[in-house]
């Protein structure tokens, strides 16, 4: 799936892929995240020998002209769950739709461990 939209310079095609690239870098720069990893071993099997394993842990809906992104993640020990997870969605939510242009309805994360 794609975003599109159309404006005064023409149609714009944003893929599902680029937006979790956007997604993953924005999250990763977050203090307090440690990685990124899938929710089944299966898929993170998948991702070990894939090329693009920057996409890990992140999926991406797009309904129309919003985009819905689910992400799942591993923070540092010792720091606030509930406010890293915060800052991660509202860094994620700006970044997507400055890139995009498009409207960010839901930002779910899921905090699958902590490391030290």
């Amino acid at each position: 799936m794609s975003v599109n939209t159309v404006n005064s310079y023409g149609k714009i095609s944003v893929t599902d892929s680029a937006i979790a690239e956007v997604v993953a870098h924005t999250a990763l720069d977050c203090y307090g995240v440690v990685d990124l990893v899938s929710r089944k071993f299966k898929d993170a099997i998948k991702e070990m020998f894939s090329k693009t394993s920057s996409k890990r842990g992140i999926k991406i809906l797009t309904i129309g002209d919003r985009i819905h992104i689910d992400m799942q993640i591993i923070l540092k020990y010792g720091v606030s769950i509930n406010a890293v997870a915060e800052s991660v969605r509202r860094s994620v939510k700006y970044n997507v739709e400055q890139f995009t242009g498009m409207i960010v309805d839901s930002v779910n994360i899921n905090v699958v461990g902590v490391r030290v």
